[in-house]
Order: structure tokens, then C-alpha cells, then sequence
């Protein structure tokens, strides 16, 4: 158990930063906006609107939340990884698959249990953060993983 905790400590590390330096640059350059927004917008998931208003501690939160929902996925890809390379062994297939799984997963089950504001879909968006999800979240795990259990499994 040891052998794979800091592998997934570092992966969900990667994927986490690369994915919120993405989201914040993203509404940055879209918004002109302040990118802590993003943060404040997740940590509205838990605390509502009073996020928005909430300054650097709501930011920390939604950066808080942001890392744990990042190590959530990175685990469990760490956990079925076995099982999914069964059915294929494109680990750059695996990990496209894997993102548009976790946008799946954020939009229809995650954001509506949550608190954030409604944000009106588009496909350009929704294609958008899925893009932006296989770049930062879905190819580093899957490759990472994949180095992982070759590692383990060479003698």
C-alpha cells in the first residue's frame, strides 16, 4: 500500500495543478477577471453564494476542495487501472476515455448535488473543459499509472 500511495500523491499533485492553472488562466484570459473566482466558485459548492464574498479564505477552501476531488480521481484511476488495461492497453486512449468520464461525472452527478450557481451549457464549453480535462487530468494520470504498474510488474 505504501508503494502506490506516493505515486498517487504526486500524480493527483500534477493533474490538480495542472488542471486549476488551466481553469484560472482560462477565465483570466476570457474574463479579464480575477482568476481567485475560480476558487471562490468552487468553494461554492459547499458554502453557496457566500463564497463569492468569502476573500482569500473561501479561495483556500475552494483550492482545498479543488486538491480533494483531484486526488479523488487520480485514486481511483490508480485503483481500476489494472482492470482498464484489460480492456485496452492504449494507456493515451485510457486516459481520454477517463476524462470525459470525470466531466461526466463533475456535471451530472457532483455540480448539481452541489451548491455552485447554474452556468448555462454550451457545447463549445462543455468541449472546452473536456480538452482541457484530457490535456491536465485524464493523459498525466493514465501515463503516470501506466508507469507505475509497468515499474511494479518488471522484475
Amino acid at each position: 500500500m505504501k508503494r502506490i500511495f506516493i505515486p498517487i500523491v504526486f500524480t493527483g499533485l500534477l493533474a490538480g495543478t495542472l488542471d486549476i492553472s488551466a481553469a484560472m488562466l482560462r477565465y483570466y484570459f476570457t474574463t479579464g477577471k480575477d482568476p481567485m473566482n475560480v476558487l471562490r466558485f468552487i468553494a461554492s459548492g459547499v458554502f453557496g453564494n457566500s463564497a463569492f464574498s468569502g476573500g482569500i479564505v473561501m479561495a483556500s477552501y475552494g483550492l482545498l476542495f479543488h486538491f480533494v476531488i483531484a486526488f479523488s480521481w487520480t485514486t481511483l484511476f490508480f485503483v481500476i487501472y489494472p482492470k482498464l488495461m484489460r480492456l485496452s492497453k492504449n494507456k493515451y486512449l485510457l486516459g481520454i476515455v477517463y476524462s470525459v468520464v470525470i466531466w461526466s461525472g463533475m456535471n451530472l452527478v457532483v455540480l448539481p448535488l452541489s451548491n455552485v450557481p447554474q452556468l448555462p451549457f454550451t457545447v463549445a464549453k462543455g468541449a472546452e473543459a473536456i480538452g482541457i480535462l484530457i490535456v491536465c487530468v485524464g493523459l498525466p494520470i493514465s501515463i503516470l499509472a501506466h508507469r507505475y504498474y509497468t515499474k511494479l510488474n518488471t522484475p
